[in-house]
């Protein structure tokens, strides 16, 4: 059975990633770390990888802003 938080948080940081130039505000970002953290909580190991991974690249999209 697939982790559905898990594809919930990798959908909610594609859409913002997709969105480009930083058009993405504060409430977004959050929403998309939410998901992330509850992924967690069921994640596989490398689950948690591509979780780490989608982490990362939030923060380095709110570097850019």
């Amino acid at each position: 059975m697939q982790n559905q938080m898990f594809q919930q948080a990798k959908n909610a940081v594609n859409r913002m990633m997709n969105r480009g130039n930083g058009s993405f505000n504060e409430k977004d970002k959050q929403a998309a770390q939410n998901a992330i953290q509850s992924a967690y909580t069921n994640a596989t190991a490398e689950e948690q990888q591509e979780l780490q991974a989608l982490e990362q690249q939030l923060k380095q999209q709110d570097e850019l802003k």
